[in-house]
C-alpha cells in the first residue's frame, strides 16, 4: 500500500465522521502536533545544556564568535 492511498484512506475515514467528530479531531491533531514540537524544543535546550557544560559552546561577542569560527 502506497503513502498516498494510506492517506486517502485517512481522508475518507475522516469524512465519514461528523462535524462534530472531525471538530474533535483536528483539535486532538493540533494538540498532538504541539506537544511534539515542544518535546523537540525540550530535546534541544537539554542538548544544548549538555554542550554547555562540556564547554563546547562559544561565547563572546558576535564578532569574536564569527572569528572563532573563521579559524
Amino acid at each position: 500500500m502506497t503513502q498516498l492511498s494510506r492517506f486517502d484512506q485517512v481522508l475518507e475515514s475522516v469524512e465519514d465522521l461528523s462535524v462534530d467528530e472531525q471538530k474533535a479531531l483536528i483539535d486532538l491533531i493540533r494538540h498532538r502536533l504541539a506537544k511534539r514540537r515542544r518535546d523537540v524544543i525540550a530535546a534541544n535546550i537539554a542538548q544544548a545544556q549538555v554542550e554547555y557544560q562540556a564547554g563546547k559552546v562559544l561565547r563572546g561577542t558576535v564578532t569574536q564568535i564569527i572569528d572563532e569560527l573563521r579559524k
